[in-house]
Parts: structure tokens; sequence; C-alpha cells
């Protein structure tokens, strides 16, 4: 093989990824014109047409789409080669990628990057805040946090703590409206909810081994937790809220639990999962981030 190539691999896969030459050379700090320069260098070492240029859009060509998969691997293994170098340093630094759902990365993660860097002032942290489900190979992903009730096959992970909903609201809303004694009484007030699906309006109780399913109505749905905790401050009603959400504002009385003998059942409960793809050459920044979030978020509960 032609070692000259592998920077046009390389960059042959940042076009992909990027969507177009010039999305590629902003990603790179290259020129458009370098870029493209690139991708016909290889299109003629190969003697293959790799991509097919449109003026809205790039499209791989069948022999494009196997180039690109076995560079994927290329990549894949280069970078695998750096963490096993990077292994053998006991010094944690370089830049690491957490793939974080929105509302976790807001509240939970977030909060605990100062404190973070002053530990480790050699690691530079990319949070990635996505609810979508990110690849932790495609995506370019070192850790990732996801909500679950067990670890993705083939990751290797740790639960960090358990995420549980309650449902709130403020003391004048419930000075005003009524403090509900029962989940059926629940059909009396104005209640916020997530709003993405019609079954997010059917709240679900349990108490024991009763069971309750009430039809909720109310003026606002939103799903962002943060919003609707700042909407339940604003005593626009009752909301469902994560507790790791909500748990300042309990604390410091802003906001109060309601019918907190009854469990509130959530299709978004489970685990806070912190998943990685390998034990072997797991460099020290990786390392360092898995023991630094072991040793906090489970406090973020408590």
């Amino acid at each position: 093989m032609n070692p000259n190539l592998l920077p046009d691999l390389a960059t042959f896969v940042l076009i992909i990824e990027q969507g177009s030459f010039s999305a590629a050379a902003k990603a790179s700090g290259a020129t458009p014109s370098a870029i493209s320069r690139s991708a016909s260098r290889l299109e003629k070492a190969l003697g293959s047409k790799l991509l097919h240029r449109t003026t809205r859009k790039l499209a791989l060509s069948e022999t494009g789409k196997i180039v690109y998969a076995h560079a994927q691997e290329m990549l894949h293994a280069a970078q695998m080669a750096v963490d096993s170098g990077s292994s053998r340093q006991t010094i944690a630094q370089g830049q690491l990628t957490l793939s974080v759902p929105k509302a976790v990365g807001r509240f939970v993660i977030h909060p605990l990057m100062a404190e973070f860097f002053a530990r480790y002032p050699q690691v530079d942290v990319c949070l990635r805040l996505e609810d979508r489900y990110m690849d932790l190979i495609d995506d370019g992903v070192d850790l990732a946090l996801r909500i679950s009730q067990s670890p993705s096959p083939g990751l290797y992970g740790k639960p960090l703590m358990p995420v549980s909903h309650v449902i709130c609201a403020t003391p004048e809303y419930l000075r005003k409206h009524g403090t509900p004694e029962h989940p059926q009484a629940l059909r009396e007030h104005s209640c916020i909810s997530l709003g993405e699906t019609p079954a997010d309006s059917r709240w679900k109780f349990r108490r024991g081994e009763r069971m309750e399913t009430i039809q909720t109505y109310g003026r606002y749905a939103a799903n962002h937790t943060g919003v609707r905790l700042d909407a339940v401050k604003k005593d626009l009603g009752i909301g469902s809220l994560p507790l790791f959400t909500a748990s300042e504002a309990l604390a410091n009385g802003e906001i109060v639990q309601v019918l907190p003998e009854w469990e509130f059942i959530s299709d978004y409960s489970g685990e806070l999962w912190l998943l990685w793809t390998r034990n072997q050459h797991m460099p020290a920044r990786m390392r360092a981030m898995i023991d630094y979030l072991s040793e906090k978020v489970p406090l973020h509960n408590t």
C-alpha cells in the first residue's frame, strides 16, 4: 500500500461525515480546493470514481461505499494505536468527547465540569448533548451516558445513579388550587407533561400493589425538563420532572413533591449508565473521567 494515500483516505472520510467539501474544509482548516484535490488524487490512485458530485450534495458510488467502510476501520485502528500509547501515560491529558442526554448534561454533568477541569488541567472536554442514540465508534465518542435498564450489548459500563421521576408544584399553586390526596384528583388540575406522544399525558402511579392510571389535562406541555421545571416554578400547574432536575428546587422549598406516597411510573426511568467501548488500552483521560463521574454523580440525588 502507498502510505502517501493515508491522508487522502482520512480526508475522504471527513468529506462524507461533513457532507460537503466546504464543510470538510471548515472542519479541517484546509481550503475547499485542497479538499477537492485530495478527493481527486485518491480517485486517480484507486482508478475508480468514489463520489458523485452535484450542485446540492455528494453521493457515494458503490466503490465509494466500500472504500469508505474500510477507511473508517483504518481510522479507528489508528485511534486505537494512539490510545494504546496514551494508556501508558500516567498523566491525564488530551481531549475527551462525552455524549450525554440533554437534561442529564444540563442538570447533572455540566455543574461538575469546573471541578473536573481544576482537578485535571490538561484534559479538554467536548460535551455532546444529544437525546438521540450516538454510536461510540461511528460518532467519535469516548464515553456515553445513557438512561437504560441495562448496558448496551458489546459495551463496558457501570451504573451511576437511579433515574426516577416525580410530580411537583409550587406551594402557591397548591394553596390556590388545593393539594391532590389521590392520583384521581389530578383530573381537576392543570398538569404539565412531556407532550411528545399522547401517552405522555397518561400518568401512572404505584403504591404497594395498587396501580392507578390517570388521563391528565393541561394547557402546557414541553419536551424539555428545564422548561417544565420553570413552568412549575411559575405556578402553571403540576409538572412531571426527573428527580435530578427537581432536586435543587425541592431542597430549597421553591417547589414541593405532589403525592409523595405514590411512585410515579415513567417510561424514561432506569439507571444512568456510563458506557465505553473497551477496557484495554484506555487512555488516562478516560479513566480520570470514569473515576470522577463515579465519585460525583451518585451524590446528585442525595
